[in-house]
């Protein structure tokens, strides 16, 4: 009982904000590729008992997966010291992870080609207008959409946020990525305003031109085996021996609460 004899208990939330405490203090110590969040989805029922189970789920991200390893064995340092300060016991499951993307330079030219043989994507006056609505409502420069063909981004550019299983994939087979217009440039991700974007025309027309892209690229890896050939020893090369391990321990991962 909290307030009868907390003296007796031992708080899992305490040992939980301990671990959140020593992960936010190990921010100023990674580098600035690195990215932590994480969400309570366990943290005691009522006030005046103490909590006997917390949990968090928590990400790690970097850009290379070198840089994830190393971040991920400080976090479990972390985990076992936070576990000492409460008087508590912690278990760490790992239930997913994702490679970085291997780039191949040759996949992408072709790629790029055919982007260029589509040429741009245009769009109506109501489409245009309704871009512009979600970029006011947003708080983003009131521009529209822009369907122009850009050069392809140097592969030394800052990485943007994000992570995708394609990764794992790009390491086991050579891979290639466009990007395509599908939502109003400035509305913030993982909100409605992607959402209402992607739902209509806008971005029905952004997934047709992916879809022609991806297509034509695929008939031109069939049709021409030099291009396979050119595409596939890059891979090999930037690869240079690796076995894809996956994060994921074997045997089923354990869900996520919620999912």
């Amino acid at each position: 009982h909290a307030a009868g004899d907390p003296w007796n208990g031992r708080s899992a939330v305490d040992g939980l904000e301990a671990f959140t405490d020593g992960v936010n203090m190990l921010r100023e110590h990674v580098r600035p590729t690195v990215r932590m969040h994480y969400a309570t989805i366990a943290g005691g029922d009522v006030p005046n008992v103490v909590p006997e189970y917390a949990k968090t789920w928590m990400w790690v991200r970097d850009s290379k997966r070198d840089g994830v390893q190393t971040v991920f064995e400080r976090v479990q340092e972390i985990a076992k010291g936070a576990a000492i300060i409460a008087g508590v016991e912690s278990k760490l499951s790992v239930i997913s992870g994702n490679y970085e993307i291997m780039v191949n330079h040759v996949g992408a030219e072709a790629v790029q080609k055919n982007i260029e043989q589509l040429g741009p994507i245009s769009y109506t006056d109501e489409e245009q207008s309704f871009a512009k609505k979600i970029q006011e409502t947003s708080g983003s420069p009131v521009i529209g959409l822009d369907g122009k063909i850009y050069p392809m981004i140097p592969t030394d550019e800052d990485p943007s946020g994000g992570s995708t299983d394609t990764g794992d994939i790009s390491w086991v087979v050579p891979t290639v990525r466009l990007r395509v217009t599908t939502g109003a440039k400035g509305a913030p991700w993982h909100s409605w305003a992607e959402v209402a974007c992607a739902g209509m025309s806008i971005g029905h027309k952004g997934m047709v031109y992916a879809a022609k892209a991806l297509a034509m690229t695929m008939v031109d890896l069939y049709e021409q085996e030099p291009l396979r050939k050119a595409v596939r020893d890059e891979f090999e090369k930037t690869r240079n021996g690796h076995v894809f391990k996956p994060y994921i321990p074997e045997g089923p991962p354990p869900l996520p609460e919620g999912n």
